[in-house]
């Protein structure tokens, strides 16, 4: 009876593993429905994928590119950026599979994906600022380690998806289960540029300590960081002080 239930036991783990290796991606991204918010986004060819991008095109040296959360409509967004910055135009990117764009979201293809945009927009505007919120801010924080990005947003950042992983399913092996890493601690020392993270006080996913392990992977002097009291992960951006810390943080280093 004994090594009957451990055989059950077994069969069902080794079940759960195998279910989390052939989905596991549907539980990162949670690509958004194309609509009628998109009709005026720009389209870039890209290797494997037509990728869809809102903006607000303005002439000029300033630009910004935002890659968004994991299941994120940037296209909602647009408008709130487009108060907070209206000298700078905007480039937000809408994932493979979201929101019109085609292809499968990926980590290796979102990483090259970012990069295209970024050069797409710096062949237009010598200053490029990004903005990268949740997911998006591993995104941003390799670009800025090896672009050359004039000053870095992060939005609700976390050290890497592998942290938060292994956090909400310590019983599963998810180093080696695991894909898409998004180890962001990876790049932080080498960014150069300024950098402001912006962290929620009641983040339920991305606990303040790991916010503070990222911090710290910087450079000393190249981050700071303002914690927004009473947020969480979602509602971080709902406070007014968190767009007056955004808004105000662009034009600080811009000369």
């Amino acid at each position: 009876m004994m090594w009957n239930l451990l055989a059950i036991g077994v069969c069902i783990y080794a079940g759960l593993c195998l279910v989390f290796l052939l989905f596991q991606r549907s539980f990162i991204y949670m690509p958004t429905p194309e609509t009628p918010a998109h009709a005026a986004a720009l389209s870039l060819d890209v290797p494997g994928a037509r990728l869809r991008i809102s903006t607000q095109l303005l002439e000029g040296p300033k630009a910004l590119v935002y890659f968004g959360g994991n299941a994120e409509d940037v296209a909602y967004t647009l408008p709130e950026l487009a108060a907070a910055f209206p000298d700078r135009a905007l480039y937000l990117l809408h994932y493979r599979g979201y929101s019109g764009s085609t292809g499968r979201p990926a980590e290796a293809a979102l990483r090259s994906d970012a990069r295209a945009v970024f050069r797409f927009a710096q062949e237009r505007h010598p200053d490029v600022m990004v903005v990268g919120r949740s997911l998006g801010s591993s995104l941003a924080i390799q670009l800025a380690a090896e672009e050359p990005v004039s000053r870095l947003v992060l939005i609700a950042p976390f050290e890497s998806i592998l942290s938060i992983a292994k956090r909400v399913a310590p019983f599963l092996p998810m180093g080696l289960l695991l894909r898409d890493k998004y180890e962001s601690w990876r790049y932080a020392p080498q960014v150069t540029c300024p950098t402001l993270i912006l962290a929620a006080s009641h983040d339920e996913l991305v606990p303040m300590h790991d916010t503070q392990k990222l911090f710290d992977a910087f450079q000393p002097g190249v981050a700071t960081m303002r914690v927004i009291d009473g947020a969480d992960h979602n509602s971080v951006s709902d406070a007014a002080e968190f767009w007056e810390a955004l808004a105000s943080f662009g034009p600080k280093f811009s000369d």
